[in-house]
């Protein structure tokens, strides 16, 4: 949906940013001034006691100086109410009293779907509810009881049971008047393969609704009551509502805990999330029946800096673990982490809460490792390093695990502490340079890698090293932003590639301009150019820019494609300059001239690599040149002087 030019100006002016956050904040009126609209206050986005979090209302803009979250009065919603940018704007236009621009009719229309798909899922959550006081639910009743989660606990969760009819759930409601097609398309119901009539998908189980972080009911999970059942657990299928590796359980009630100093907790499964909560650890959340996914990690950041992984004891549990340890290590940023508790071996956390109380699961908790020690417990458990070749190889596993981390500063201080845990074991360390980057100690004087004297580094002169790196992380933009192609698709074509990898990755892109659906696009170039991708992605230049490094920032993603695309026309354009100058004067001019010009614009490419300001506006340096050459015709620089 487009809005109408002023329209986001004048919500903001009608809503001062102060009272926005201050529905989330306690002003520090010590520090603040509220007469000149400078208002100080502990974050809301990371867990602090003093007052870093600053609002100039005048300007409309906030920062911390701990976090560095930053933004306007729609950022901040997004961020602390987990909605996109529309809804964002509907949240703030109702504050201010105004009314929302019409609608495109295709965008009103499928929110309307959205919102009656909302509409049955609560009506089935009531159904199933009133369905867990009868006799037929008497064994999940049973079973809860069990369990010991309270006639509170149940209502707080929402709770219920859905009998074991096939259309017990169907006829309830489409005698309400709801469509069979809203059941089936809410995931409620399915369609037999012969065309009759729908069933309900879920019989014979305890329910759990399932909501987002605005707390509206979106699918539902179940569990079955008979112990043969195929599944013993049944999430609903992905529908408009429902993407089930962008949600956590309990993510509305986890991020109101976490907003109030507790840690976030990340359990297994439901009953995990419900025993947990009820023992007091409220902040807590847990995946819908899958490995844990990008998008679920980025989502429990946005409610805790630092969330802890509850693990089970087992085997299965620590390679689940060590699955998230790769996932988050090319995401890690300061601040930005993960802690990882171990379960006693057979225990979940349901269990050791019954067993030894909620205090057992506290010091579970407290004695959460950092990731760095579970990434150090793979490489190193079960191994015997008796040979240098072992300790060798222990020294390649770790490197690549620290050269994935895009972040300098964490990679570094990786490195520290992998050296040093290394130190403990065999008593020597490697070089430091070793792990990451940096420091002014020398690396161990070893042979060139064939590969290494191969790369363009190695062969190529300073000048297309730059510009190979630029196209470099212009290609990976587009292929990570695929809805950029069509509006820098003109750019793109004109671009000049030499390296296969880009030619491969150049075609696959510009095939997927047409594409409507970003994630289609996305898909398709993955599937496309997989191996070039991914070999472009690993490369450092590639993975530390800012457009590969926040993947669900469109903006910046614009921003930086932009940058580097008229970055790499200006040098193109002053290069091409200089040469059709150097070309023109030819017929005039002596050696020494033509000798002073290419000395001129050697000097100048150095000049720009050793001040490397990237804020500099490459189109005055292009005219500053043209001024230069200028000048040394006027001044008929190639006549010799005489002493």
């Amino acid at each position: 949906m487009s809005l109408p030019p002023g329209f986001l100006d004048e919500l903001r002016n009608r809503v001062p940013l102060s009272q926005v956050v201050g529905r989330k904040v306690t002003w520090d009126l010590r520090k603040s001034n509220q007469g000149k609209g400078d208002f100080w206050a502990p974050c809301p986005f990371h867990q602090e006691k003093s007052a870093s979090f600053h609002v100039d209302d005048r300007k409309g803009f906030y920062y911390c100086f701990g976090c560095h979250a930053k933004g306007d009065a729609i950022a901040f919603v997004k961020d602390t109410e987990n909605v996109g940018f529309m809804e964002a704007v509907e949240i703030l236009a109702r504050e201010a009293g105004m009314a929302m621009p019409a609608r495109d009719p295709r965008a009103a229309e499928k929110a309307d779907r959205r919102s009656q798909l909302a509409e049955v899922m609560e009506e089935a959550v009531k159904f199933y509810r009133l369905q867990l006081r009868t006799g037929a639910a008497s064994a999940a009743r049973d079973y809860l009881a069990r369990r010991r989660l309270s006639e509170e606990g149940q209502e707080r969760f929402g709770i219920g049971f859905a009998p074991d009819g096939r259309q017990a759930l169907f006829q309830a409601l489409t005698g309400k008047g709801i469509a069979p097609d809203l059941l089936v398309e809410a995931g409620l119901c399915a369609r037999p393969e012969d065309g009759g009539a729908p069933y309900d998908r879920f019989r014979g189980r305890i329910i759990f609704p399932i909501r987002d972080a605005r707390g509206r009911a979106i699918s539902l999970g179940g569990r079955a009551m008979d112990p043969a059942a195929r599944a013993k657990y049944l999430n609903g299928p992905e529908t408009p509502l429902f993407d089930k590796g962008r949600n956590l359980y309990n993510a509305g009630p986890a991020r109101e805990a976490a907003g109030k100093g507790q840690p976030l907790v990340v359990a297994e499964g439901y009953m995990d999330v419900i025993a947990l909560s009820e023992a007091g650890f409220r902040a807590t959340v847990a995946p819908l029946g899958t490995a844990i996914t990008e998008d679920q990690l980025r989502l429990m950041w946005r409610i805790h800096p630092e969330p802890v992984i509850a693990l089970d004891g087992d085997a299965a549990g620590i390679r689940a673990a060590l699955r998230v340890v790769d996932l988050a290590l090319p995401l890690l940023e300061a601040g930005q982490g993960l802690r990882f508790a171990v379960l006693p071996p057979g225990l979940d956390p349901d269990d050791l809460i019954r067993a030894e109380g909620a205090s057992a699961m506290g010091r579970v908790l407290e004695a959460a490792q950092p990731m760095v020690g579970l990434l150090w417990r793979r490489e190193t458990e079960g191994h015997v390093f008796d040979s240098p070749e072992r300790r060798a190889a222990l020294d390649k596993r770790l490197r690549a695990a620290v050269q994935r981390i895009a972040d300098p500063s964490i990679r570094r201080h990786y490195g520290d502490e992998l050296n040093r845990l290394r130190m403990e074991i065999f008593g020597t360390s490697v070089p430091r340079r070793a792990f990451h980057r940096g420091g002014k100690r020398e690396p161990l004087a070893v042979a060139p890698h064939p590969s290494t004297r191969a790369s363009l580094l190695a062969t190529a002169a300073g000048e297309r090293i730059e510009e190979e790196m630029r196209l470099g992380v212009i290609l990976a933009t587009c292929a990570l932003h695929p809805t950029l192609i069509h509006e820098f698709e003109t750019a793109l074509e004109a671009l000049e590639l030499s390296d296969p990898d880009h030619r491969a990755l150049h075609r696959v892109l510009l095939a997927a301009a047409g594409m409507a659906e970003a994630d289609t696009a996305r898909g398709a170039i993955r599937a496309e150019a997989g191996p070039a991708l991914e070999r472009l992605l690993a490369l450092t230049h590639v993975r530390i820019c800012p457009s590969v490094r926040h993947p669900g920032d469109l903006e910046m993603a614009r921003m930086c494609l932009a940058e580097e695309l008229a970055k790499l026309e200006a040098r193109r354009g002053a290069r091409q300059e200089i040469e059709e100058a150097v070309e023109d004067l030819a017929g005039l001019v002596d050696e020494g001239l033509t000798w002073r010009l290419s000395q001129a614009a050697e000097a100048r490419h150095r000049a720009e690599r050793a001040r490397l300001d990237d804020s500099s506006d490459l189109g005055e340096d292009r005219a500053a040149l043209s001024r230069s050459l200028q000048e040394m015709i006027d001044r008929q620089i190639w006549v010799k002087k005489r002493g």
